[in-house]
């Protein structure tokens, strides 16, 4: 067992080497780093919120709000199937108010043989999800469809289909929040799922937080609407007639457009958006490039309504209502309003990165500052030297030299951690440090296991070689077997933790593996170029 060929040395070396390379980065600032050659490593440990500063969010998926939308488009769809020939005709059809209020779209037939005509028509309104994922079942129905005998129709949405809805938004809202925080160049941000309709994120080095905040809160969904001609705006709280929509205008209080309900063009016909400076009086202006069949129907509807307005609406305010000049062919056009250089280049963001599917809403907001983080590290650094001292004189005190031998391989395996950490990229945490600490008591924790058995071959008396070996051999088992308990441990607070508890177990299995490696065989190949070069009588525990 103290034999090693030279393969193997050189291996195990080799090992320490590289990951002494690797950490080198982190002893120096991201500046100094990124004015290397590119052939040196350049990967450092990223600091979480705790130890960077920045800006901690938990936002939640508003369900009401989303279904009250849902259903009121329904509502609008519903409208026109029942429209079409043969007309299907009703009565006491919900109001806007109504569908808010009673979370359901509901009307009565006037004509008891045009049942089956309207169930024939409504039914496809039901809209069958997609296949599911979890075992690749059908999808859902989104809306649930009653109609009575005596003709009341009744739409609501279904439970199933909701909970197979914020699944998706879920999945959806992360990939959009992420676009539009990595747009603003924000240092390796955090954004993760908590339980069934929650988003985590955390922005580490985020001076601005409101900003933050602002530009992942808006739905950003944008789209473009004809204003009624004889009468485009209104005062706020005006009941829209029957086609019609009421929007309030962004920058005048009480005001509102009378808008066509229907939208010409929506957000995700927008292909580009870019802030720019209007050449004719230098004014910010987001400009903008539609997908081909939104281009088409942007020339048409430009041409069709030269010398009127046409109002651009961003999450249920009208943000900009330009007059038509002439048709606008091209599919691209400019929105213009009272933008800064960062209000045009944080729209441009939210239309790049796509409309959020449903209003998140924000039930937890911290910011942890610049100064606090230093203070982290610095009560980070202090415990970790504090733990490696005391260990180091715990074990030179017990087992003498064996000891100090413990102290190197437990060095190099806070080094070989630190470097696997660095090639991951891993966010570092406050718990994350604490988890390093952790693993350095277990890596001494094996040694104490070999060395214990050592003593016990020596009692028995048994040669300082056999005894050596043994000790290594015996304790291997054990070893394994306990970091094995442990590594299992880690796995299941990565599984089912979120934020400091993943850090920690990132960190936790990560240095259970190290210590495997240098409990066992670092320590093992110091004792045996130590035997080879002294050939002890006795083994100094």
């Amino acid at each position: 067992m103290l034999q090693f060929s030279r393969l193997a040395m050189v291996s195990i070396i080799s090992v320490i080497v590289l990951a002494t390379v690797v950490v080198i980065p982190n002893l120096f600032s991201k500046e100094t780093v990124d004015g290397w050659p590119s052939w040196m490593p350049k990967q450092q440990i990223v600091l979480g919120l705790d130890l960077q500063g920045g800006v901690y969010l938990l936002y939640e998926i508003d369900r009401e709000e989303y279904v009250t939308t849902k259903l009121q488009g329904l509502a609008t769809d519903v409208r026109s199937v029942l429209a079409e020939a043969p007309r299907v005709n009703y009565e006491s059809f919900s109001s806007r108010a109504a569908v808010t209020q009673s979370q359901a779209v509901q009307f009565r037939l006037t004509d008891a043989t045009q049942l089956e005509t309207a169930r024939r028509r409504l039914e496809p309104l039901r809209n069958q999800l997609g296949t599911s994922i979890l075992g690749g079942a059908a999808g859902n129905y989104e809306f649930d469809l009653t109609i009575g005998a005596d003709g009341l129709v009744r739409f609501t949405y279904s439970a199933a289909g909701l909970e197979q809805r914020i699944n998706e938004i879920a999945q959806q809202s992360i990939e959009v929040i992420d676009r539009r925080i990595n747009a603003l160049g924000t240092v390796e941000p955090s954004i993760q799922r908590q339980g069934v309709d929650r988003i985590l994120v955390e922005a580490p080095g985020l001076e601005d937080p409101q900003r933050l905040q602002d530009l992942i809160g808006q739905t950003a969904e944008m789209t473009f609407h004809l204003v009624d001609r004889s009468t485009p705006t209104v005062a706020v709280g005006t009941i829209a007639p029957e086609g019609k929509i009421v929007v309030p205008d962004a920058t005048q209080a009480g005001v509102a457009w009378l808008l066509d309900a229907n939208a010409l063009i929506r957000g995700d016909q927008i292909t580009r958006a870019q802030a720019t400076l209007d050449q004719t009086n230098g004014a910010w202006v987001v400009a903008f490039g539609l997908n081909t069949s939104g281009a088409r129907i942007f020339g048409e509807v430009t041409s069709a309504n030269v010398n009127y307005p046409f109002a651009i609406v961003l999450d249920d305010t009208v943000i900009s209502a330009p007059t038509i000049q002439s048709a606008i062919l091209g599919g691209s056009g400019q929105i213009t309003g009272n933008f800064t250089a960062q209000t045009a280049n944080d729209l441009a963001i939210l239309l790049r990165a796509g409309a959020l599917p449903a209003k998140l809403t924000v039930i937890e907001q911290r910011t942890v500052s610049a100064s606090l983080g230093e203070d982290s590290i610095r009560a980070g650094a202090i415990a970790t030297i504090v733990a490696l001292v005391w260990i180091a004189g715990f074990m030179m005190i017990c087992y003498g030299l064996l000891g100090a031998f413990s102290v190197l391989a437990l060095i190099a395996q806070n080094i070989i951690m630190l470097g696997i950490l660095s090639l991951l990229g891993a966010t570092l945490t406050l718990p994350g440090i604490a988890g390093i600490v952790l693993t350095m008591a277990m890596a001494v924790d094996a040694n104490v296991l070999i060395y214990e058995r050592m003593r016990e071959e020596a009692r028995a008396g048994r040669p300082v070689v056999v005894a050596l070996d043994q000790g290594f051999r015996r304790a291997l088992a054990t070893i394994v077997d306990s970091h094995l308990t442990a590594l299992i441990a880690a796995i299941a607070l990565f599984w089912l933790g979120s934020g400091p508890i993943r850090g920690f177990a990132v960190t936790l299995g990560i240095g259970i593996l190290s210590t495997l490696f240098t409990a066992y065989l670092i320590t093992r190949l110091i004792v045996a170029i130590w035997y080879r070069a002294r050939r002890p009588k006795a083994i100094p525990l």
